[in-house]
């Protein structure tokens, strides 16, 4: 950002030319950062996916910036625009209703475009509705897979988390109400009643979370009419308990040790078998040791 004009009341900015990928609040528009108010408030024009989200947003701020639909109809028609502004040298801002842009929303296709022409591209952090609910959840935080939207045929759906079947990692899933019982239920079905959390309503006044496992969690909202608002499911990776110390423990250590250090083979190894880091260390640094 450079400076061009400053005086006591009034400050202008003049940015450079390109595409600036800003993240906007999730619920509460409150969490619009003071970087994003002043790209937004001094770009060309906004590209979003509705301007009426995005219109109560910039009223809110008092951003008088126009703004130009850009979603999955109009994108092809739009995205012209865009780049024949950004080679003018034109600064021109993405946003998204919520959240951080491309993340299951428009974008990524007009980032790449921009990449391909070398136009200057920008990110202004914020929100994500993914990350908010991952560190409301109870559950690990350490290694995680964004999915996004499961298919909304059963069938596809169901091979889909088949695929996730052996992943160790936290799995972060958008669901929509309506199809949460359904999506619960086969999630039971292909990965088992492991642990997870039901967030709605993220940074709003209503929000709420709910933890449990998957069974637990069908079974109360099965209950109940579906729920409003927009969700993020998290459930927990796949859990592989080993037995006790013996030889294949010492195996999978040797293995791991091959591309890992002492720490991240015992940390790994203690979360994957319930045995306590200090006991895998202890193993890791025997078998690590040159035979005499």
């Amino acid at each position: 950002l450079l400076i061009s004009k400053q005086d006591a009341d009034t400050m202008t900015i003049e940015l450079k030319g390109g595409l600036y990928i800003v993240s906007t609040p999730i619920g509460n528009l409150k969490d619009l950062s003071a970087r994003a108010i002043e790209v937004l408030e001094n770009v060309s024009f906004i590209a979003c996916e509705d301007t009426r989200v995005t219109g109560k947003l910039l009223f809110r701020y008092n951003i008088k910036t126009p703004m130009k639909a850009y979603h999955e109809h109009s994108a092809e028609r739009v995205k012209d625009k865009i780049l024949s502004a950004i080679a003018e040298d034109k600064a021109v801002a993405i946003v998204s209703d919520a959240g951080t842009p491309t993340i299951s929303d428009p974008g990524y296709k007009l980032i790449k475009l921009c990449i391909r022409n070398n136009y200057y591209i920008s990110a202004i952090p914020g929100a994500s509705a993914a990350i908010t609910g991952l560190v409301l959840s109870g559950i690990p935080t350490n290694r995680f897979l964004f999915f996004g939207f499961l298919s909304s045929k059963r069938e596809k759906k169901s091979n889909e988390l088949s695929g996730l079947v052996n992943i160790p990692t936290t799995l972060i899933f958008y669901e929509s109400p309506k199809r949460l019982v359904s999506t619960l239920q086969t999630m039971i079905k292909q990965l088992g009643n492991r642990p997870a959390a039901i967030t709605r309503e993220l940074t709003k006044r209503h929000e709420q979370v709910r933890r449990g496992q998957l069974n637990d969690l069908f079974l109360y909202y099965k209950s109940i009419p579906p729920p409003k608002g927009e969700l993020v499911l998290i459930v927990g990776g796949m859990v592989k308990k080993i037995a006790a110390v013996d030889d294949n423990l010492d195996q999978i250590i040797i293995n791991r040790l091959k591309s890992k250090s002492l720490r991240d083979t015992s940390i790994e190894i203690s979360d994957e078998t319930g045995i306590t880091k200090k006991l895998v260390y202890a193993r890791a640094l025997a078998l690590s040791k040159p035979k005499s």
